[in-house]
C-alpha cells in the first residue's frame, strides 16, 4: 500500500508551541480492497531526531548520559533517565551533523567516526517522530562531568562505563529509553564487526 491508499479529509492544528498537536479526519484502504470508515486520530508533531552512542573501541566503553525526562515522572525508576546523545534535527541540517555537534554540548566527546544503524518510528500510533540512529568513534578518556546547554534548561551528568557493564544494566532493566536500548543491542551484536571496522581505519 502507498499513500494514494491514504486520504486525508480534514486537518485541523489543535495547538501550536514548543510542539504542535495535529488532529486528523481521514480514511484508508483496507487489505480486502475497501475503504475503511473515517476516523479521527491526534498525533504529536515534534520534528525528527537523530541520537548516537558513543563507543570507545579502544578502551571498550560507551558514554551514557543522565537527565530528568518529566514524561518519566511516573515511570517506576523516576524521572532520572540513563540515554545516548540526542537531538532534533533542525532545518538544512542532517543527522550526522547533529549527532556530532550534540556529542560535544551533551558529553563534551568528539566523534571522529560514525557507523548508521537504523532510522526508525518512536511510536507511530501517536506521532510522527522519526530517530535516526547511530555508533560514533570517539576517545572516552577525559569523558564525564556535568553538561548541557544552559538556556536550555538541560542539566546532563556523563557516565562512561564498560561495554559488558552498559549490557548488564541493559538486561537488567536498568535501562528504559528506546534509543539507548536499540544501539546497545546492536552493538553487542556487532562489536566485533565495529573493532575490525575502527581498527583499519
Amino acid at each position: 500500500m502507498t499513500n494514494a491508499d491514504v486520504e486525508i479529509l480534514e486537518k485541523t492544528i489543535c495547538f501550536e508551541g514548543f510542539f504542535r498537536l495535529e488532529r486528523y479526519r481521514l480514511r484508508h484502504r483496507l487489505f480486502n480492497g475497501d475503504w475503511s470508515r473515517p476516523m479521527m486520530r491526534e498525533l504529536f508533531e515534534r520534528g525528527h531526531a537523530a541520537a548516537v552512542l558513543p563507543y570507545d573501541p579502544i578502551r571498550d566503553e560507551v558514554v551514557l548520559i543522565e537527565q530528568f525526562r518529566a514524561g518519566a515522572l511516573a515511570a517506576p525508576g523516576g524521572p532520572w533517565l540513563l540515554e545516548i546523545v540526542a537531538g532534533m534535527i533542525e532545518a538544512g541540517e542532517t543527522a550526522e551533523a547533529v549527532v556530532k555537534r550534540e556529542s560535544v554540548e551533551e558529553a563534551d566527546c568528539v566523534i571522529t567516526d560514525l557507523i548508521p544503524l537504523y532510522d526508525y518510528l518512536v511510536s507511530p500510533g501517536g506521532t510522527t517522530e522519526r530517530v535516526a540512529l547511530f555508533c560514533g568513534r570517539v576517545d572516552a578518556t577525559h569523558a564525564g562531568g556535568v553538561h548541557g546547554a544552559i538556556d536550555e534548561g538541560e542539566d546532563i551528568k556523563v557516565h562512561v562505563v564498560k561495554l559488558e557493564k552498559a549490557l548488564t544494566w541493559l538486561n537488567s532493566g536498568k535501562l528504559n529509553s528506546a534509543s539507548v536500548i536499540i544501539a546497545l543491542q546492536w552493538l553487542a551484536l556487532n562489536r566485533h564487526t565495529v573493532l575490525r571496522q575502527w581498527s583499519s581505519s
